[in-house]
């Protein structure tokens, strides 16, 4: 009786082994993008083109690389909006304030934000630079600060949001220095 039942569950497991299997389909998982991720390394270039224009006095040539809406926001508060205002405010600077600047020591970010982090933040483009600024005033002081800025891309690739983080302080001291 126990060889029967050996062979009958040896037979069972023969059938059992010859029997078609059921495909089971996996389970179908989206893909969530990353909130952020290294974006394209063309607004690095972007980026550091702008800075050689703005060191060497280009301001038109540098200008062309903002949308007509941009804003421009420094990390005590102040600001310029449109494209006209910030034009205006830099070319001031580099022929009345600023004799000569420089920038050394850059690094250049690209990030493409899939999702904003809070309600002050922006999906899209951006590029995140610090950099050595040296800078002689037309009063005859001189500087060297560290800044980091950051740039947000509109759709047509053109900035629409500059932020930049700066230590007003010691820009504000060599400007009011005696000539």
């Amino acid at each position: 009786m126990k060889n029967v039942f050996l062979a009958l569950f040896f037979v069972a497991a023969l059938l059992a082994c010859d029997m078609p299997k059921k495909e089971v389909a996996a389970p179908v998982v989206e893909a969530t993008p990353p909130q952020s991720e290294i974006g394209d390394p063309k607004y690095a270039d972007i980026g550091k083109i702008g800075l050689g224009q703005l060191a060497s006095g280009d301001i038109d040539g540098w200008m062309t690389n903002f949308a007509d809406n941009a804003k421009y926001y420094w990390s005590g508060g102040d600001s310029l909006i449109g494209k006209p205002a910030i034009a205006a405010y830099w070319k001031d600077r580099r022929t009345n304030v600023i004799a000569t600047i420089s920038f050394a020591y850059d690094i250049w970010t690209p990030l493409k934000t899939n999702a904003p982090q809070n309600k002050y933040d922006q999906a899209g483009n951006w590029l995140l630079s610090w950099y050595q600024t040296s800078v002689t005033y037309k009063n005859g002081k001189s500087l060297k600060f560290w800044v980091h800025t950051d740039y947000h891309f509109d759709a047509s690739d053109k900035i629409d949001v500059v932020v930049q983080y700066i230590d007003m302080a010691p820009v504000k001291a060599a400007l009011a220095a005696k000539k």
